[in-house]
Order: structure tokens, then sequence, then C-alpha cells
């Protein structure tokens, strides 16, 4: 079966959207960026939660300075305590519903007593202790509860035996909006300079990235200019870590030119092997033309030379269009054969004319090309009446770029049962036209092995139109 050695190259375009998602860069990106965001989102929660434990210890003692002076107050001499609090030194304490509330309970069973300040009113503010919450190490306690008119407090306690003088519970209490203000003007902060911090992250990211791959991308640019016939092996210095693989790929490379020229060789060789061996059969049995066995040796000699023409021609062409890197201007190739078919076909009086657009080229070799394309106008100066068409233009050949060649003549044609039959090997529709059915075959083969084709259809001009695709560079 013809390999078509251009397919991998024909899923360059058609895979374009499954390599980007499946490529290095995004992936290292992405992964970056994943790893980038989760470890603000941790440190921004971590910094958040430490900042909040800091605001809420600053008020804490704050509330703490007050809770010492109610309690130094209660303490005082029974004189001085029936002006309890002497001082606390806090305007706010003295505003209705302020926020800014204490209250100091007696427990002592008969004795119930509670005070408190004038902006706590006619309320009253709750105990920790009933909340469940447990007392530090300096017997207070502190914690959020709600206040008149259900405003959320910070409220500090601590329950003070003065002995004989009574039991007390002293309370003190500050508004948690201050807390909360606080810690929202640190978020915000927080957010903005890790969101300017991502940012620069990210695209330090992107800058290592391709920095990093540039070396692969050289690579890349490399083997398509391999493919286009501009260089022939990856050249420049890489990393230690890409060099071994620039290395084998040149490894690859040589050895493949190696195999094509080994294959050449080997096709020479059986070639003149059995070019001689066939000639002395053909010969002897020449020599007895009336001899019924020498009849039949002859009948299958020819048979033989056939078929050994035919693989040996399979063979060196399967070896041709596998060298990489060959590429052919088409224009110089198609005007040099109609010079040379017009000088050939002189005495018919055929006129050849070639529409061909300059910088077209063929993504193979030479002979190869002259090979398809003289057959065809060879076989169309056979069958024309007086002239012959040849046109070339591009053309997209699945998802690659692609020839369209053309070679028209103004014969009589062929039905489609002809133009089946021709195509086959060997097959002759007028055994008084010289040659041996080869060409049009080996055209198809040719063409089937560089990934294109050949069909066969009416020309303009009234005869056949031989038209033939090929990968372009």
């Amino acid at each position: 079966m013809p390999i078509n050695f251009f397919a991998p190259f024909a899923r360059h375009k058609s895979d374009g959207k499954r390599r980007r998602n499946n490529s290095l860069a995004v992936r290292l990106f992405l992964s970056a960026t994943a790893w980038t965001v989760i470890i603000l989102i941790i440190t921004g929660i971590v910094l958040s939660s430490l900042y909040r434990n800091t605001v809420e210890r600053s008020f804490d003692r704050r509330l703490g300075v007050y809770l010492r002076t109610l309690v130094a107050d209660l303490a005082a001499p029974e004189e001085a305590n029936e002006k309890f609090p002497q001082s606390i030194g806090e305007p706010l304490f003295e505003l209705p519903l302020s926020g800014w509330y204490w209250q100091v309970t007696r427990l002592d069973p008969g004795r119930t007593d509670v005070r408190s300040s004038r902006s706590l009113w006619d309320g009253g503010l709750p105990r920790l202790q009933d909340l469940g919450i447990q007392a530090g190490s300096d017997g207070s306690r502190a914690g959020y509860v709600n206040g008149p008119t259900d405003q959320r407090l910070r409220l500090v306690e601590r329950t003070i035996d003065l002995g004989d003088e009574g039991h007390y519970v002293v309370a003190v209490a500050g508004d948690a909006a201050e807390i909360t203000g606080e810690i929202r003007s640190f978020e915000q902060a927080l957010i903005v300079t890790f969101g300017i911090l991502a940012a620069v992250l990210l695209l330090t990211t992107m800058f290592q990235v391709r920095f990093g791959l540039a070396p692969l991308n050289r690579i890349t640019d490399s083997l398509a200019a391999i493919r286009a016939g501009k260089t022939e092996r990856l050249a420049g210095d890489f990393p230690e870590e890409i060099a071994p693989l620039a290395r084998e790929t040149n490894a690859l490379i040589d050895a493949n030119k190696e195999i094509v020229e080994r294959a050449r060789t080997h096709v020479g060789n059986l070639a003149h092997a059995l070019k001689t061996p066939l000639s002395v059969m053909v010969n002897e049995a020449n020599a007895r033309p009336g001899d019924a066995l020498a009849g039949k040796v002859l009948e299958q000699a020819e048979i033989m030379r056939d078929q050994v023409a035919r693989h040996l021609q399979r063979a060196r062409l399967a070896a041709r269009v596998t060298v990489v890197g060959s590429v052919t201007e088409v224009e110089p190739v198609v005007t040099a054969l109609a010079r040379t078919m017009e000088k050939i076909h002189r005495d018919c009086g055929i006129a050849i004319e070639v529409q061909a657009q300059p910088g077209l080229r063929f993504r193979g070799e030479r002979p190869d090309l002259e090979e398809m394309i003289g057959n065809l106008v060879d076989n169309a100066c056979k069958w024309a009446a007086s002239r012959v068409e040849i046109a070339v233009a591009p053309e997209q050949i699945g998802d690659q770029a692609g020839l369209r060649m053309t070679v028209d003549d103004d014969g009589h044609g062929l039905s489609a049962e002809e133009r089946d039959q021709v195509a086959k090997r060997g097959q002759r529709l007028d055994e008084s036209t010289p040659g041996s059915g080869l060409g049009l075959s080996i055209v198809v083969e040719l063409a089937s092995l560089y990934g294109g084709g050949l069909t066969l259809g009416e020309a303009p001009l009234g005869g056949l139109r031989a038209e033939l695709t090929l990968p372009a560079a």
C-alpha cells in the first residue's frame, strides 16, 4: 500500500486547536497561575485572621483599662464608693446608646445591685459566663454580644471578690463597628495589594515560560525549515536539556538519508542483476521462432520483465519520496518540459501553452516532478490534434497547501470507461501508438506516494484533461 509521507504534516493545521489545548506553555502558565492564586488566597486569609486578632486584642486592652478603673473605684473606701465611679475618662459612657457601656452587678444573695453607665439607659448587658465563654488566664472573659437596639458589641467582663464588701461582676463593652471598620479597611488594602502582586507574578510567569521554552520554539522553526527545504539539519546551540533532542533529530535525519541512498543502491544493483539473465532468456527464445517452449519462455520472460520493472519502479519512487526537506520550483520545470516536448513532437506540429504562477513550489524531488509532468505532457502530445495546454495553480489538499496541475489536449478524448482503463498499468487503447502503457500508472503511483492524486476528465479543448494534485511547500 502506498505510504503518504506527508500525512503527519497534513495534520499540522487541523490539530492546531488540539495542540493549543495540549500546549506545554499553557500547562506551565495555568499551573503557575493556579498555585499563585491559591497561595495568595491562603496568605490573604491568614493575614486577615492575624490582623483581626491583633485589632481585637488592642480593643480588648482599651476595654481592660476602663474595666480596671471601675474595679479600682469599686474597691475604694466606702465613703468614696458612694460616688462610684470616680472617673472613667470616656465621655461616650455618658451619651445614651452610644455603643460604649459599663455595668457592675453585685452577686451576693439578698443584696443584688446593678450599677451601669448613663449610656446604657434602661438596658442591660448580657453575661459572657451565661453564654458559655470561658475565662482567660487572668480571669477575664471577652466576646461579642448584642447590646441595646441589637447593636454589635465587644464585651470584656471580670468577676471581682471583695470579701465582706461583696462579690461583683464588672463588664465594659464597646462598639464592635470600630473593629469591623478596621478589618474591612485592611482587607480592602490587602485585596488591592495582592491584586497588583498577582498581576506582576503572572506577567513574570509568562515571561519565564516564554523565555524557558524559547529553545523549543527554535527547534519547531528549524523543523519547519527542514520540511520546507531551507535547511538540512537542526543548527545552533541548545540548552543541555534540549541538546540531546537536537542531536537525536539530526542523527535521525542522517539515518533517513543513508537508508534512502542504500535503497537506491540496492534498487540499481537488483535492476542490473536481473537485466542480463532476462535478456539472455529473451534472446534464446527469439532464436527459436517455431518452438512452442521458446514461445512460452518468451511470454513469461516479458511478464517477468514487466513485473520486475514495476516493483523496482515502486521501490525507487518510495525511496525518493521519503527524503525530508526536498523542494522544487514548479514553473521552471514545466517550462523546460514544454520546450522539450515541442521539439520531440515537432513533426506533429503540436503547440504547447504554459500557464504557471511563479513562486509555486512542489514538496518533493525534481526528478519525480519531471517524470509525472513529462508523462502527462507526452501522453497529451501523442493524442492531441494541434494544441496542448498546461496550467499550474495553488490548491488546498485537505488541510495542507497543494498544487493543481492540469494538462489539456484537443484530441478526440476518452469515454469514462476508457479513462478508467488507461490508468491501469500496461493498459493501452491503441497498440499502433508507441509506448508501454506504464506512463499514467507510474504517475498515479508516484502522486499517491506524495499524498496527491491523478484524475482524468474532459478538457475544454475537446480532448482529455489530466489533473494532478501534489503537496506544495
